[in-house]
């Protein structure tokens, strides 16, 4: 019989083994645990309304996805539209590269630029590079090749989430009746408490971060929108959309603004416009949404945030991006609870005077 204090370590340690060696397939299930948690509201409101459960499970289903849907069936169209006029404007950004930005490096910089006008001399400067760049296309190829591979198994993989979705939010109360009755009964309390306290971050934080990523996108296609930018609605819902990792949705949002207003416009001016539209966003999203949305909701900083991502991502792939803020926010609640509750309460035990003794003083020798 494995001692009680080391259960825990073992079963988290197994958890963790099973979640790396899984990570392939768990993709499905982690979407329908998310969209089940998300439901679980519509499930209870609608019982409220007189529904029998699975009647309310089915309409809340058929919300979530009808709304999922719905909104692709209106964003796709739009977003194809601005990636083909996004697309369509490359050659003129490489004749802006060629006479504009090349001739001014040239000028500014002393750098030896390639005259890129001149075909006898760009080919050649390439000569000496065509091997590597056949090795790098060969490369490309094949890493597109696998990840096509890996984009038709995770779509295929999608395809039960409906499924999984509807048994979730069917049988949450008989999951979590059993996880409860798998909790050995002295830590009962203990993790009754931190499930709780994690189940609040998590809501807080997630929802809070939805509404900053739909008022940042929206801020910023707005705002792209009246400097005149073609793609506004795809780059700003980009930026918007990114902004779950701290400043990868400004960085990325304000590149491809910059290729955008250079293939449209080809001016100083544009460029200038775009860089206040982001700081105004970065500026409205760091001193107004994210305090007032989102708050300290999930206890990381933002070096904190970027760190779990990547090791996440290192770890187990886009699933370990996708659990790696939920898992840290539940191990935030699980530290402090620690910290608060052991830690500082045995120093406080600690440096406690000791009770006086009820034994007479000794008597001095005479």
């Amino acid at each position: 019989m494995i001692p009680l204090k080391w259960q825990f370590p073992l079963l988290l340690t197994l958890l963790c083994a099973a979640v790396w060696l899984l990570s392939p397939i768990l993709s499905p299930f982690i979407f329908s645990l998310v969209l089940a948690w998300m439901g679980l509201p519509l499930v209870r409101r609608f019982e409220r309304w007189g529904l029998k459960h699975d009647n309310a499970v089915l309409l809340a289903l058929a919300v979530l996805f009808g709304g999922l849907i719905l909104g692709l069936l209106i964003l796709i169209p739009l977003l194809w539209m601005q990636l083909s006029s996004l697309v369509d404007g490359v050659p003129r950004f490489l004749v802006w590269v060629r006479e504009a930005a090349l001739p001014w490096l040239a000028h500014h910089l002393r750098i030896d630029v390639v005259n890129f006008s001149d075909r006898e001399h760009f080919e050649a400067w390439i000569e000496p590079y065509k091997k590597d760049i056949g090795n790098a296309a060969a490369n490309v190829i094949a890493y597109l090749t696998q990840s096509s591979a890996a984009i038709l198994g995770f779509l295929s993989n999608m395809l039960l989430v409906p499924l999984i979705t509807f048994y979730f939010l069917r049988d949450w109360h008989l999951i979590l009746a059993k996880l409860h009755q798998a909790i050995p009964r002295p830590y009962e309390a203990t993790v009754a408490r931190l499930s709780r306290e994690s189940n609040s971050v998590l809501g807080g934080f997630i929802d809070g971060q939805f509404r900053v990523m739909l008022c940042l996108g929206a801020l910023y296609a707005g705002g792209l929108w009246l400097v005149g930018i073609d793609s506004a609605l795809l780059i700003g819902f980009l930026s918007g959309a990114l902004n779950f990792v701290p400043y990868m949705g400004f960085v990325v949002g304000i590149v491809l603004a910059a290729i955008a207003s250079i293939i449209q416009f080809g001016d100083v001016q544009h460029l200038i416009w775009v860089g206040v539209v982001y700081g105004i966003g970065q500026f409205t999203e760091s001193f107004i949404l994210t305090p007032r949305i989102v708050g300290d909701r999930i206890g990381l900083n933002p070096v904190m945030v970027i760190f779990v991502l990547m090791a996440g991502g290192l770890l187990f792939g886009f699933l370990g991006i996708l659990l790696a803020l939920p898992v840290s926010a539940v191990l935030n609640v699980v530290f402090k609870y620690l910290y608060e509750e052991r830690y500082l309460k045995s120093r406080m035990y600690a440096a406690e005077p000791a009770p006086p003794s009820a034994d007479p003083p000794p008597r001095p020798d005479v």
